[in-house]
């Protein structure tokens, strides 16, 4: 199976993926290995999900004082 390995490439770094992530997933391509490279990128995929959860974890945490603060503020005055 023939890939277009830039193309994968390429939107792995635009995800965001690491060196390593983007090696490997070069490696694979270049070795015609669909179906590891469907596993590496599925772990990818995973990786990007458990930043996005720690991220919305800090966000929720943010609101939480915002509205912690707004709430003080309107009962001090």
């Amino acid at each position: 199976m023939k890939f277009d390995i830039n193309k994968i490439l390429e939107n792995l770094a635009d995800a965001g993926c690491s060196a390593k992530e983007i090696e490997t997933a070069k490696a694979l391509c270049e070795a015609g290995q669909a179906n590891a490279l469907m596993i590496h990128l599925r772990k990818c995929r995973c990786h990007l999900m458990d930043e996005l959860y720690q991220s919305q974890r800090k966000v929720d945490r943010l609101d939480y004082l915002v509205h912690s603060v707004q709430e003080e503020r309107k009962n001090a005055g």
